[in-house]
């Protein structure tokens, strides 16, 4: 099987990123008592911005991807602005997340898992809202309700959050959010709440940037385009019962994969696959995916819809899948991998865990190249050799794929081979990631020493051949749901999608 250019033994996307903070070699300092308002001196974080701004000038390969030389200059100063005195432990985070923000990469990021766990209880642990919600615009839309007030239920409409308006928040919001290049939906998308994962940008973010004054929310709400506003005072939900939400409407499918073949309609199958993350599963996914290829073949299905909503990436799942799909060797989308270096200088390593320390140094496998970078060969699969092959049984059948702006990693790539090569059709909203893009693959875990703080780092660079566009990928068939679709459960792109099964060939 032919590697992906961000994931695949060794390699690994963010979206694999560790759910607990790695442990150096030589063991973690002892645990801090900390608390959201923790004082940090200003000469610690000048120090730690130092570090910082060493390891990213000398290890970063997307720094200058899309900012100058100037651009970053202006972030590292407002940074140090930030710095230039004592900060509490939540504003030094939002400041991190800020800059690194800047940099415009969805893998470079203050990443909420790969905190320690005192930074975590400290910052992470407000209360949220009780209720699932989307972007519409700059439009807060509830999908699903925990609270018991009847107003409050999926179509709902937010206004206001104790008084503030959600357009005002989301504004305040996006500079904090993570995406490569342009890709504002990816952003968006990012501080929606949407129970995929434990921590979310939004339940993160939000407390930090705005203070609740209590553990309950004064919210603005509207039900129905014509009807008036209402005030409704709701208790926050704590991240032990939206974790208890969340698994319970969760279908865990094989060894907690949550991955399902089903049969919606005669000789439709549908394959769910809400992560690709599975880098430290046991459980065998190729048998999986060879399996239902096999039941497709069985039920002599005509039509398979792949659902890859909310699923950013993981292993490179999607080269298992193309096999299925051709019946000839198929070129790959040619890419470049670099790196900024060939060995980590001996000053940074303290400050640097990885789950692989062969990161450290890539030696000969890292070939001179120009302007600061060098060719990774490690890897090797980049060039017009790199194929896909087919294997059996083969779907020959319609291919449907349905996409959002949450596939920014392995699922962007499969998506954007899927276009590429015809082999079906994308129905949803545009993708995240970038035509130009991403950076990813391998990783360290820099944790700035006096204050405490992770920011994630990472190390490979994919620049695809040709002039690329600064945007994700655009769906073949452009579905996107209204309010009155949430508000009566209707799946809009599986909608679309059985309607043009059932239109005469």
């Amino acid at each position: 099987m032919r590697l992906s250019p961000l994931s695949g033994p060794p390699l690994l996307t963010a979206a694999l990123l560790l759910a607990s903070p790695v442990v150096a070699a030589d063991g973690e300092p002892p645990p801090r008592i900390l608390a959201a308002d923790t004082q940090l001196s200003a000469a610690g974080l000048l120090a730690d911005l130092e570090i910082l701004r060493d390891a990213y000038g000398e290890l970063h390969p997307g720094l200058r991807r899309y900012n100058t030389p100037e651009q970053l200059d202006v972030g590292y100063r407002e940074l140090a602005r930030e710095f230039s005195r004592d900060r509490t432990l939540a504003d030094a985070y939002l400041a991190l997340a800020r800059f690194a923000a800047r940099i415009r990469c969805g893998h470079t990021y203050a990443n909420f898992y790969n905190q320690s766990e005192a930074v975590q209880r400290a910052l992470f642990r407000s209360p949220r809202l009780p209720f699932h919600f989307r972007w519409l615009a700059e439009r807060m839309v509830v999908e699903r309700s925990f609270a018991d007030d009847p107003r409050l239920r999926a179509g709902t409409e937010i206004l206001a959050i104790d008084g503030r308006p959600v357009g005002e928040i989301l504004r305040a919001l996006l500079p904090l959010a993570r995406a490569d290049g342009g890709n504002d939906a990816k952003r968006a998308s990012s501080l929606e709440v949407r129970g995929y994962d434990r921590f979310e940008a939004f339940d993160i973010y939000f407390p930090l940037l705005f203070p609740p004054p209590s553990a309950t929310f004064e919210l603005s709400l509207r039900n129905g385009e014509t009807q008036a506003p209402e005030s409704l005072r709701v208790s926050g939900q704590s991240l032990e019962a939206r974790l208890a939400a969340m698994r319970a409407g969760a279908d865990p499918g094989p060894e907690g994969a949550g991955w399902t073949l089903t049969f919606p309609r005669p000789r439709v199958g549908l394959l769910t696959m809400p992560t690709w993350a599975l880098y430290d599963s046991q459980w065998n996914w190729t048998a999986f995916v060879d399996d239902a290829f096999a039941k497709l073949a069985a039920a002599g299905a005509s039509d398979l819809v792949i659902d890859l909503r909310g699923n950013e990436g993981g292993l490179s799942v999607g080269d298992a899948l193309v096999a299925h799909l051709i019946d000839r060797d198929l070129p790959a989308n040619p890419v470049l991998r670099k790196v900024r270096y060939r060995s980590v200088p001996e000053r940074l390593l303290p400050y640097l865990d990885t789950w692989d320390r062969s990161f450290d140094h890539w030696g000969k496998d890292a070939v001179a190249a120009e302007h600061g970078f060098y060719r990774l060969v490690r890897y090797d699969d980049d060039a017009a050799g790199a194929i896909f092959r087919p294997r059996g049984p083969r779907f020959g059948g319609r291919l449907w794929v349905l996409i959002g702006a949450a596939n920014s990693s392995a699922t962007f790539e499969f998506a954007g081979e899927v276009q590429r090569h015809g082999l079906g059709t994308l129905v949803g909203q545009p993708t995240g990631g970038n035509q130009r893009g991403i950076n990813g693959g391998a990783f360290y875990f820099l944790r700035l020493p006096q204050s405490g703080l992770e920011v994630d780092l990472p190390l490979i660079a994919i620049f695809p051949d040709g002039d690329r566009p600064d945007a994700g990928l655009q769906p073949d068939i452009a579905v996107a749901p209204t309010v009155a679709d949430i508000a009566s459960g209707r799946d809009v792109e599986l909608a679309a999608v059985f309607e043009r099964i059932a239109r005469p060939r």
